[in-house]
């Protein structure tokens, strides 16, 4: 292992040792609380037959995907991400990038849903935008960012997730861990696909 790759690790273990949860209110959650919180969320959206809409963009689009497939196939919860090419391009050449997700929301979120928004810098405005309308069409947000700390989409989610890095590797892959992590759990007890 190179020096790089091993202080890569290091890095990723460290920043997913001091993962920072947050209510709504900014109120600060154990991880374990953190997580407990997002996995009844998840299962009561499954329970109640309600979808979870995961965005993102660039990298953390391929991390909303990754999770939307994961969420219905593995974890029996209605799940999509909003990252078809040409649903991005015909919205943004619309409405214009900042609205390219909230368009998407107001059309399909049904009150009792979840946005999923993912942002490695919590300052993606199409991102933080969206979160607002989700709420205001009755869904639950839930935040996964990272760099600063006072980022803007930490304050707009039910549980918010932070991971404590400046760099997209970090929180991308500490995103990706989590995800799967939330993905075992709700999986237990699941039929196998």
């Amino acid at each position: 292992m190179t020096n790089m790759t091993q202080q890569f690790l290091f890095d990723l273990q460290s920043a997913v040792n001091n993962l920072d949860f947050t209510d709504r209110d900014g109120t600060g959650l154990s991880v374990e609380g953190g997580l407990s919180r997002l996995r009844d969320i998840l299962v009561a959206t499954r329970e109640n037959s309600n979808k979870v809409m995961v965005i993102g963009n660039g990298g953390s689009a391929a991390i909303a995907s990754h999770a939307a497939l994961d969420f219905w196939k593995n974890g029996n919860v209605l799940a999509t991400a909003f990252n078809d090419l040409v649903q991005l391009t015909a919205l943004s050449n619309d409405y214009g990038y900042e609205n390219v997700f909230s368009k998407s929301v107001e059309q399909f979120a049904n009150n009792g849903d979840v946005l999923l928004a993912i942002s490695s810098s919590g300052q993606s405005n199409n991102i933080v935008k969206c979160s607002h309308v989700a709420r205001e069409r009755g869904c639950a947000v839930i935040t996964f960012s990272g760099f600063a700390e006072d980022n803007q989409l930490r304050s707009t989610g039910d549980v918010n997730l932070y991971v404590p890095s400046d760099r997209y590797g970090i929180v991308e892959s500490a995103h990706q861990a989590v995800l799967h992590g939330l993905i075992e759990d709700l999986n237990e007890g699941q039929p196998h696909i």
